[in-house]
């Protein structure tokens, strides 16, 4: 019935064995009273140490800080030095120890009706006293250590301290007053025991007068009463009962009760918790027997020997949901753990498991058998079972996914008394429960503030919850491991006996029985009251054979039991999943007696919106197939199989698991037509969907899948929450229950393709259904429509990723507390005073809350301190009226406050009320808020969110620019930039007045132009928006402050001038883009700068920007084209240009007197023959000369009017890219050049026109503007107006002369 969870093998015997109620540490003692501390979850040693004899490592660290505090006195011997002598027993003192211990006897007493204890008003929780520090404390003979196991610092008790005598047994003691101090009571061999202050480090009082042997066990309990007790079993057979309430420690108390309980000594003692009655004492002797005492009236209830011959040495009180009929467990030197039926029962003792069956055979060497020598079961996970036997230790794990047999009902509307149904000892209970405050924090108060700055309606205290429970006179057929549940309209309730295997289904108005049958796989619909179920046939008992009998008989019952299992087998790949439906009446009816699906048999069926059905299969997949799923295509599951090993202390059922990739055998199937929805899946652990039927979650081992199912199914993803136990939905929170923790997962859909399209969808069926019913009602008239000028409203639905957001709401830890080396003064020397310390304590302590205007609390945490989690397996019954309920395995409901603002704002935002939640909101502290926004973003709640008073102006941008509100947008990014008052004045609540151009000051210039740089790229997205939702005025003033900013050189680089660029051109903001072009070239931005001179419309600009950008070639085309002046020179520096990347450079490295002396020597002449170089490169735009040919001039009349002619004629033809065929014109026979050192085109040149008084005339060239259409007239005058040579003037080819083009074309 168990299985491996981890093993660590060991060389000899464990004998004490102790597990920490919070960590996963394991501390034993060997038999050679070695001690360590092992961590179970990760496989590693935390600490070890040599109790019995003399740790050498601790002695010389105890004389290293003897030296660092200036002890140099060697004449007294440490504590260290003392040999501890035989260890007698180990365990772990901290805060979780402390609160475990005390609410455990807390909660067991007040299982009594009649209990003080559960009149009270809330669970009183000790205070904290270890402030972090983690002890390890070991009881030796000779001394008691005490080690830190965060600071690694021990402290040494030697038994002088008590009185020499030798210690054997401990036991921590524990009141919830407000100044108690960490006490430790010792129980020596004289019979007397003795109690140590954790703080003083001295003895405080003495427990005398009661045994005449030595003291072999201790352990504390509460009475119903609510005293604290402490109960003593010696080596003398006596039972001895103690108080432990006295305050005064200055003198020696006497024992209350005396009681015979074995004939030798007492081993051990147990305290065990029984549902509706008070606790019970469970004691084991020497005499091998196992009695059962009552915590009342300290009667002995019975008294058994669990194992013939053998003594038991260990006991541990149980209680499993998976096996209700035990509650003991014990062992003895054997290989078993034996377990022991509860007296309703048979009160047999049956092994519940044989340890050396989970081993491998390697683990145990050949001739040895396996001895159990100590046991322990976890105080807070009764799944785990830890033993200390000959060949290390085993960590058993039994069931960890089994629940209590307990089913809550729905709630009635308006009622505030909560229901569930329980079965326990053949009977099926009825549990009423709901809060008993008079002020339910839940609901909207948080409580007042009190004088420790502690809020009453703390939620680290528990909410006290009155519950009652009623018999209910149908009883149940079977009192083995039991699962229930109800029908999605509360009317039904089935139960399950997978062990029999038998169900069973009730009607909850009678509780009559509306059906039943054979079958232990069952599942109910979430939307009707339809259930499926896999009937199974009994298989016929197979005969006893009584020893000694003939072989005939033997032979026939082997044949019936071959039999028997042939038929089982049989019966087994023939059952089909069947559906029926309860009608109105209550009678069932089959609405399909088989699913067509697969022929394998069904292992598991899963209700819910979808029935899913589980095959078996051998058929393993690759991991990475698994992720591909047909039809579905949205269920990754990733986290099967990992590419690391097992570790060597890995279980052997983890590396079976690890080895083994999950087999595709779930199929989900419709429940309307029993139609198979999607491809095959693996199978989960358990099912959760959503009552509205919009999410669903699929747990495996490691995670949970979340999935969207409207309006298609749609993968959202998975949260590493391993080990889920159960889980419940309530609206968009899944609220999930693991064996340690409960945690809220915060679920949002998004807005993904699929939803566009669905809302498009919608639409268009909605405006045909109203075309329709238009015409039924008018005929064909109704189709005549008359076309009217529409608005078309531009609204923009961004799309937005789904949200998965996990908040731990409660824990088994205490929440994590200053660091002890920081905060917690050194004590070893100096004793104080309990009550000083617990003032300093108090002092130190952080408020949670605080007093905000007007006297409300206000919450200072994101998110309030983990609450403390129930014990052991959990039912969750959802959430009723702000409060998380849960019932534990002692069919107990607890309450789970969800009052803090952290978690308030988040579950009404998740349950769509986020007026409310903004109102909540004021009780947050406003450092809080970002974080809130943020979640009300992702939920789909911008504009909501923006009512938030404590969002940063960052935040409120992104919120305004989700919400489409850019004006407020706008007056972030103002206030965030400091350019609210950028080139404006009186700035207002309006927005065209706030953002009103004045000029702004010079001092004030530098940090806005700082500020717009910063936020440039916000600037740029507010544009692009403003622009796409037709907002002019916002991008127009957006736009404004950026142009300030680019017209400061250096400011704004790359990109951003580009695109300011285009969109002042867009804007048609001319002026500033003029002052923008200088940076725009500065940074290299060539074709951009380029771009707005020509909006401007100024073509020397243009090739200024492609000239100091180096973009020669696009100068050069420009010039050509336009007829510019500078073609000549801009033609020459691009050939040059090319004729430097065409020649090889050899670079020499020079040092730098090298190159001075160089510098002085004169230049040396080179030859003739060295002087002759390759021809240059040129590269011409066509139809112009070459650059290194004489030009040739072309005489022609003085008369200018002659000569304007065809000038004025050209003005008329359109200017294009590349110019116009060269116009042929005779020349006078010339030297022809050498054509290897010239090229053959030859120069086109007129001579200049001259005036009267011999000077060049200037010749009038026309030009059209890019944006206005007029014609300005430009001049071009001579390079050397004194010359009269026509070569040296500026000249003028006929086939550049042309009209200039439009601004595109200059492009």
């Amino acid at each position: 019935m168990l299985r491996l969870r981890a093993f660590r093998p060991a060389n000899d015997k464990i004998v004490k064995i102790q597990l920490h109620p919070t960590h996963p540490w394991l501390v034993t003692a060997d038999d050679s009273d070695h001690v360590s501390v092992w961590n179970w979850d990760h496989r590693q040693v935390i600490y070890e140490i040599k109790a019995g004899g003399v740790d050498h490592r601790r002695l010389v660290g105890a004389k290293l800080e003897k030296l660092a505090e200036g002890d140099s006195d060697y004449r007294s011997k440490p504590t260290e030095a003392i040999r501890g002598g035989s260890v007698k027993q180990v365990n772990f003192y901290d805060d979780d120890a402390r609160f475990w211990q005390h609410w455990r006897n807390r909660f067991a007493a007040a299982e009594v009706p009649s209990s003080v204890l559960n009149q009270t008003s809330v669970f009183s929780s000790p205070a904290p006293t270890t402030r972090g520090r983690h002890f390890l404390v070991i009881c030796c003979e000779n001394k008691a250590i005490f080690l830190d196991l965060v600071t690694m610092r021990g402290r040494d008790v030697p038994k002088q301290e008590l009185d020499n005598r030798s210690l054997l047994c401990m036991e921590f003691l524990s009141r919830s007053s407000a100044g108690d101090t960490p006490l430790v009571a010792f129980g020596a061999s004289d019979g007397v025991i003795r109690v140590l202050s954790m703080i003083t480090w001295k003895m405080v009082r003495r427990y005398t007068g009661g045994h005449k042997g030595s003291v072999n066990c201790l352990m504390t309990f509460i009475a119903s009463s609510g005293e604290a007790l402490l109960v003593s079993g010696a080596s003398d057979g006596l039972l001895i009962i103690w108080s432990a309430e006295h305050v005064q420690d200055s003198r020696d108390l006497v024992p209350k009760l005396s009681l015979k309980a074995h004939d030798g000594g007492v081993v051990a003692i147990e305290l065990s918790r029984v549902m509706g009655s008070a606790p019970q004492l469970i004691t084991i002797g020497s005499d091998k027997t196992l009695a059962i005492w009552d915590t009342v009236s300290f009667k002995e209830l019975r008294r058994i020997k669990p194992v013939p011959r053998l003594a038991c040495h260990s006991v541990a009180s149980w209680c499993h949901p998976r096996a209700p009929n035990l509650d003991i467990l014990t062992c003895v030197k054997d290989s078993h753990i034996w377990a022991i039926e509860h007296p309703t029962y048979s009160a047999l003792t049956r092994p519940l498991c044989e340890l050396s069956s989970l081993l491998p055979p390697q683990a145990i060497a050949p001739n040895k058998k396996l001895r159990v020598y100590c046991m322990v079961a976890h105080p807070l996970q009764p799944h785990i079972v830890a033993t200390g036997t000959n060949i290390g230790v085993i960590l058993s794990e039994f069931d960890p996914k089994a629940l209590p047999a307990v089913v809550p009902l729905p709630t009635p509307k308006g009622g505030k008394e909560h229901s569930a149904i329980y079965i326990v000892e053949r009977e099926l209970k009825l549990l009423n429960f709901q809060l008993s405050n008079t002020a339910n924090p839940s609901v909207g108060a948080i409580g007042s503030i009190s004088e420790k700055g502690r809020s009453s309606a703390d939620p680290l205290e528990s909410m006290h919850v009155k519950q009652t429970r009623k018999h209910i006179s149908t009883p149940a057929p079977h009192d083995s491991y039991s699962i229930l549940s109800v029908s999605s309209s509360g009317r039904y309730v089935s139960v399950v006996w997978p062990d029999i295997p038998s169900f069973s289904v009730y009607k909850v108005s009678d509780w009559s029985v509306v059906d039943s049958g054979t079958g232990r796989l069952f599942a109910w619909d979430t939307c009707g009251d339809r259930y499926a179920l896999v009937e199974t046939v009994l298989v016929p008992r197979v005969p006893l054979v009584v020893k000694g009998g003939s072989s005939r008989k033997a032979r026939e019952a082997a044949a019936a039991a071959a039999q028997a299992a042939a038929a089982a087998a049989s019966a087994a790949s023939s059952a089909t999943v069947q559906v029926r439906i309860l009608l109105d009446e209550g009678s069932p009816h089959v609405l399909r007696s088989s699913i067509d699906g697969r022929n394998e048999p069904v292992v598991g069926l899963h209700g819910g919106a979808l029935l899913g059905v589980a095959y078996k299969t051998s058929r393993r997949v690759h991991p990475v197939s698994t992720t591909a799923i047909s039809a579905i295509q949205s269920m990754p599951l990733s986290g099967f199989g990992s590419s690391a090993g097992p570790s060597s202390f890995s279980s052997f059922e983890e590396m079976k698991i690890s080895a083994e990739s999950p087999p595709q055998n779930f199929q989900l199937y419709s429940w309307e037509n029993f139609q198979p929805v999607s491809g095959l899946l693996a199978q989960p652990e358990w099912t959760a969907w959503d009552q509205t039927v919009e999410f669903c979650a699929f747990a495996y081992h490691q995670y949970i899948v979340i999935s969207s199912l409207r309006p298609q199914y749609r993968y959202l993803g998975d949260v590493a929450i391993s080990n889920a136990t159960g889980a419940v939905w309530h609206r968009r929170q899944l609220f999930v229950a693991t064996p340690t923790t409960i945690e809220c997962v915060f679920v949002d859909a998004g807005v993904a393709p699929v939803d566009l399209e669905t809302i498009k969808r919608k639409e268009e069926m909605k405006a045909k259904e109203a075309q329709s019913r238009a015409v039924a009602e008018h005929g064909e008239l109704a189709l005549i429509t008359v076309d009217n000028p529409q608005v078309s409203t531009n609204e923009r639905i961004p799309l937005r990723p789904p949200m998965l957001q996990v908040v731990r709401l409660a824990s088994f830890q205490y929440s994590p507390s200053i660091p002890p080396f920081i905060s917690l003064p050194k004590q070893s020397r100096v004793e104080r005073d309990d009550t000083i310390l617990h003032k300093e304590f108090e002092g130190r302590k952080v408020n949670e809350v605080a007093v905000a205007g007007g006297g409300v609390s206000v919450a200072v945490t994101r998110f309030p301190p983990e609450q403390k989690r129930p014990v052991g397996p959990l039912v969750m019954v959802g959430v009723r009226d702000g409060i998380l309920w849960l019932i534990d395995r002692y069919m107990c409901a607890h309450a789970l406050s969800l009052s803090h603002p952290g978690i308030r704002c988040r579950c009404l935002t998740a349950h769509g009320d986020v007026v409310s939640a903004v109102k909540w909101a004021s009780r947050l502290g406003r450092e809080h808020h970002d974080d809130l926004a943020q979640f009300m973003l992702g939920m789909g709640y911008a504009m909501e969110a923006l009512h938030l008073p404590g969002i940063s102006k960052r935040l409120e941008f992104d919120l305004a620019m989700q919400s489409n509100d850019l004006k407020r947008a706008l007056q972030c990014l103002l206030t965030m930039s400091n350019s609210r008052d950028v080139g404006h004045e009186n700035a207002g609540t309006d927005i065209t007045a706030i953002l009103s151009l004045t000029a702004v000051k010079q001092e004030n210039l530098v940090d806005a132009v700082q500020g717009i740089v910063k936020f440039a790229k916000e600037f740029v997205d507010l544009i692009d928006v403003a622009d796409a939702t037709g907002q002019t005025d916002v991008a127009r003033e957006a736009l404004k402050r950026l142009a300030t900013a680019g017209s400061v050189k250096g400011a704004l680089q790359g990109q951003v001038l580009r695109g300011v660029a285009l969109r002042l051109a867009n804007h048609g903001e001319l002026t500033r883009l003029s002052a923008l072009v200088s940076n725009l070239i500065s940074s290299g931005q060539g074709r951009e700068a380029a771009f707005a001179a020509a909006i401007l419309g100024d073509n020397a600009l243009m090739e200024k920007a492609w000239q100091d950008t180096g973009m020669l070639s696009e100068a050069v085309l420009h010039a050509h084209a336009h007829g510019r002046p500078t073609l000549r020179t801009l033609a020459q520096e691009w050939n040059s240009m090319l004729q430097k990347e065409f020649e090889p450079t050899v670079t020499e490295k020079v040092d730098a007197t090298s190159a001075f002396l160089a510098s002085l020597e004169e230049p040396k002449l080179t030859s003739l023959e060295d002087a002759q170089k390759k021809p240059p490169i040129e590269i011409l735009p066509p139809g112009m000369a070459s650059l290194s040919a004489p030009p040739i001039t072309i005489k022609k009349p003085v008369s200018a009017k002659p000569s304007q002619t065809p000038v004025l004629q050209e003005l008329n033809k359109p200017l294009m890219l590349e110019a116009a065929e060269p116009v042929t014109t005779t020349a006078p026979p010339t030297t022809t050049p050498d054509l290897d050192q010239q090229p053959t085109t030859l120069p086109l040149t007129t001579d200049a026109v001259k005036q009267e008084d011999g000077s060049p005339k200037e010749s009038i060239i026309e030009e059209k503007d890019s944006n206005e259409d007029n014609h300005s007239s430009k001049k071009i005058t001579s390079e050397n107006p004194a010359s009269d040579n026509p070569q040296e003037g500026s000249f003028i080819p006929e086939n550049i002369i042309t009209k200039p083009p439009e601004a595109s074309s200059a492009i």
